[in-house]
C-alpha cells in the first residue's frame, strides 16, 4: 500500500509540474514547446495507474479541471492550424493524411461503426448527427465516405469559425459536400432537431467535465427519437443509463491512444424499454468489447481520466 501511495504521489506531482508549465505558455498554438509538454502529459497519463480521481484533494481536482480545458483549447488550435493548411490544396480531402494523427480517426470511426451495426441490430442510418465536429470533421468524413455512404450528416459545433473552416474542406468533393451540413449551435439548444436522427455521435470534448457531459446526455435522452442510437466517446455508464438509454456495448482501449466508446440506444417503450433483441437491459451486464484498462476505465476514474483522455487521440501531439 505504501508503494502504491508513493506512486500516486509521484504521478500527481509530475502532472502538477506539467500543468504549471503549460499554464505559463504564451500560446497553445502548435510549436515545439507546446508539442513537447503535451506529449509528456499524454505519456504520463496513458499507462495504467492506481490514481482514483474521486479521492484527489480539492487542489488536485481544480488542477485536473484546468488541464482538461487547456487540452481542449490546444486541440482546437491544433485542428484549426491543420484545417487552414489542408484548405490551401485544390482538393483538401486528398491530403487528410498530412494530419499526423489522422489514422487514429480512421481507426476510431471504423470501430464505432462496427460496434454500432453489431450491437444495434437492424439499424440503417439515413440521417446522422455529429455533435462537436470542430474545424477538422475527420470522423464524419470517414463515416460518410467509408461506412455510411447513403447517410446525410448534420455536424454541430458551437464555434462558427470552426464550421467555416470545416466547410472549406468539402468544396472539391460534390458527393460528400452534398451530404455534409454544418450548424453553429450549442447542443443544449437542439430539441425538435434531435428527433430526426437515426444516430447521434457525441465527441469526447462535448461537456469536458463529467458533470457537463452528463447534462448533455440527459438532454439527448429527452429529445432523441425512441430507438435511435447514441455513440459516445469518453463518458460514464451511469450517466448514459440515467439519460434514458439502454447501454449496448462498451469499448475500453488497452493498446491504442483513442477514446473509450459506449454504444447505446434510446429506450423505446413500444419494444419493452430496456430489453431488445436479447441484449442487456438498462441495468444489466453489457458486452465489454476489449479488456478494460485502469487508465481509461470510466467507472473507476484512472489516471486523471487521462485528463478526460485528453481527447486522447487528438492531443497526442
Amino acid at each position: 500500500m505504501e508503494a502504491q501511495n508513493q506512486e500516486v504521489a509521484a504521478l500527481v506531482q509530475k502532472i502538477a509540474g506539467l500543468h504549471a508549465a503549460i499554464s505559463k505558455l504564451p500560446s497553445l498554438s502548435p510549436s515545439a514547446e507546446v508539442d513537447l509538454l503535451f506529449t509528456d502529459l499524454v505519456m504520463s497519463c496513458v499507462p495504467a495507474s492506481p490514481v482514483d480521481v474521486a479521492k484527489l484533494g480539492p487542489e488536485a481536482q481544480r488542477m485536473r479541471e484546468e488541464l482538461i480545458r487547456l487540452c481542449s483549447t490546444a486541440e482546437g488550435q491544433l485542428e484549426a492550424h491543420y484545417s487552414d493548411m489542408l484548405a490551401a490544396f485544390d482538393n483538401p480531402l486528398d491530403h487528410l493524411g498530412r494530419f499526423p494523427y489522422y489514422s487514429n480517426y480512421v481507426n476510431l470511426s471504423k470501430l464505432e461503426y462496427e460496434l454500432l451495426v453489431r450491437y444495434v441490430p437492424n439499424i440503417a442510418p439515413s440521417r446522422v448527427a455529429f455533435v462537436g465536429s470542430g474545424p477538422l470533421p475527420f470522423s464524419s468524413v470517414v463515416l460518410a465516405a467509408h461506412h455510411l455512404p447513403d447517410a446525410l450528416f448534420d455536424n454541430y459545433d458551437r464555434c462558427g469559425a470552426a464550421n467555416e473552416r470545416a466547410k472549406k474542406l468539402f468544396r472539391a468533393d460534390e458527393d460528400l459536400g452534398a451530404r455534409m451540413a454544418f450548424h453553429t449551435a450549442d447542443v443544449a439548444s437542439l430539441k425538435e432537431e434531435l428527433g430526426a436522427y437515426d444516430v447521434v455521435f457525441l465527441a469526447a470534448l462535448v461537456g469536458m467535465a463529467a458533470e457537463e457531459k452528463a447534462e448533455v446526455i440527459a438532454h439527448l435522452g429527452a429529445h432523441m427519437a425512441d430507438g435511435a442510437a447514441l455513440v459516445v466517446r469518453s463518458a460514464r455508464l451511469p450517466d448514459i443509463r440515467r439519460g434514458g438509454f439502454d447501454v449496448r456495448a462498451v469499448y475500453h482501449p488497452d493498446d491504442e491512444v483513442i477514446n473509450s466508446v459506449i454504444v447505446a440506444r434510446k429506450a423505446d417503450p413500444r419494444h419493452g424499454g430496456g430489453r431488445q433483441n436479447g441484449l442487456a437491459d438498462a441495468g444489466g451486464a453489457v458486452p465489454v468489447v476489449s479488456p478494460p484498462c485502469e487508465c481509461c476505465k470510466m467507472e473507476a476514474g484512472g489516471a486523471f481520466q487521462k485528463a478526460e483522455e485528453f481527447a486522447a487521440k487528438e492531443l497526442s501531439f
